[in-house]
């Protein structure tokens, strides 16, 4: 049967599709008479049950998936003649008679689909990606041993006054406008003046005072503020030091290392270890902000329409991944109030980008080859006390490799822009490299 594609939009197509009501009724008559002969009626023994029962029981349903199925391999057959790819879910719809017309001999039906774009992509030679050049300086390693000895930090009480680098137990109370809101009030509640996790004017409240002391400060909550029933409003607090306590560090010693499992406990073997660890944080980092810039080059010379129909499904499948996280974390699926819309945006810009890859995959023979699977499983497996094992598992089942294949791909596409794209070394910092937006901040 001849079905002619009607361009309705950049993307969308429609497609007529008829059924010959002759056609469903001898499918009909066909399966009904198959499953007669197997079918279970009270007062019948199976296969003796009266075709005209089976056929008053079962009949609407079968009518129902024969339609369906020859409407869905017209559609499909339409399709193929046309060598076109379907983007998402057909909507099939029965077609509206016109008065006095249709056919007769057949049973109408309307197919709305969207296709997949034809993407274009401009010249990359004028996308400039600059990859960060770190040198690992010994305070950075002092820095990170820092670190690891507050990860320890023990605290003891004294009775001098709050300074930097205590932890303060207080009591508070915050009322605007005279009356107390939610989240405004707090007993024993830690803090530890310079971790800065607190808003800048309740932390400069604390230092000089000791414990028993009272303290009452205003303060303006940011209008960006996380809590939107109080951004922007100004608040009164009195707040009660119950205790300070002095943070005391362990000492860089031969117990300090091994307790980050280095057997020699030296500091030698100590900062060698982190050293190593460090480098590889930094090649990870840099792989990483170097791969932000390519994709953000490549979106930007790639033009293409994008289906509406895969957004909605990302967008439906990001709903459903946040709705189980929320679940996991003990919140009742009665309560969790999410729509699509909310993920309509993200799902739209990874519809985009997973187009794009796909294609320059496609085009460019970027897919991941069996050596680059391999050493990324075998990497990963090194986290875990028998490697070998890990991957023999992975190797088990091809879909398990489906994770370890995506990242490949995507790297070689990342490897081929780059060789297209204008890339300059910047000299970047340790603590750039790691904290970029503290050090934009700062």
């Amino acid at each position: 049967m001849h079905n002619t594609i009607e361009t309705i939009g950049q993307l969308e197509r429609r497609v007529d599709v008829a059924v010959p009501i002759a056609e469903v009724e001898g499918e009909v008559e066909k399966r009904l008479a198959k499953l007669a002969r197997t079918v279970k009626l009270p007062g019948f023994r199976p296969g003796h049950v009266p075709i005209k029962m089976v056929a008053q029981q079962y009949g609407p349903q079968l009518r129902s998936e024969v339609i369906s199925d020859r409407v869905q391999a017209s559609f499909n057959e339409a399709i193929r003649d046309q060598n076109l790819q379907v983007a998402g879910y057909p909507k099939i719809e029965p077609k509206p008679r016109a008065e006095g017309g249709g056919n007769a001999d057949a049973l109408e039906f309307q197919a709305t689909f969207e296709v997949y774009p034809e993407v274009k992509l401009g010249d990359l030679a004028d996308v400039t990606v600059e990859k960060p050049v770190v040198t690992l300086a010994p305070a950075d390693l002092d820095a990170t041993l820092d670190k690891l000895r507050r990860q320890r930090a023990t605290f003891a009480a004294v009775s001098r006054p709050a300074a930097e680098g205590d932890r303060v137990v207080v009591d508070f109370t915050g009322t605007i406008d005279g009356a107390e809101f939610g989240g405004g009030q707090a007993r024993d509640f830690t803090i530890t003046l310079g971790e800065k996790r607190m808003l800048p004017e309740f932390e400069a409240a604390l230092p000089g005072h000791s414990a028993g002391d009272t303290v009452e400060f205003d303060l303006r909550f940011p209008d960006d503020y996380h809590g939107k029933e109080v951004a922007g409003k100004r608040a009164h607090f009195v707040l009660t030091v119950k205790g300070v306590e002095e943070t005391r560090l362990p000492a860089l010693d031969t117990e300090f290392a091994k307790a980050f499992g280095i057997p020699s406990g030296t500091l030698d073997d100590l900062r060698a270890e982190v050293k190593q660890n460090l480098e590889l944080e930094m090649k990870r980092r840099v792989e990483s902000v170097v791969k932000e810039q390519v994709l953000r080059g490549l979106r930007s010379k790639a033009e293409f329409a994008v289906p509406a129909s895969l957004v909605d499904i990302e967008a439906m499948n990001m709903l459903q991944r946040a709705a189980q996280n929320l679940m996991q974390q003990g919140v009742k699926r009665e309560d969790i109030r999410l729509a699509p819309d909310v993920f309509r945006s993200q799902a739209g810009e990874r519809v985009t980008l997973g187009l794009l890859m796909g294609e320059l995959v496609r085009a460019h023979d970027l897919a991941a080859r069996p050596e680059q699977v391999r050493t990324r499983v075998t990497e990963m497996a090194q986290t875990y006390e028998q490697p070998e094992a890990v991957v023999r598992w992975h190797y088990e089942k091809p879909e398990r490799l489906a994770d370890f294949e995506a990242q490949a791909a995507e790297q070689n596409v990342v490897d081929w822009a780059l060789s297209k794209m204008r890339v300059v070394d910047k000299p970047t910092s340790f603590d750039a490299l790691m904290n970029p937006g503290a050090s934009a901040a700062a």
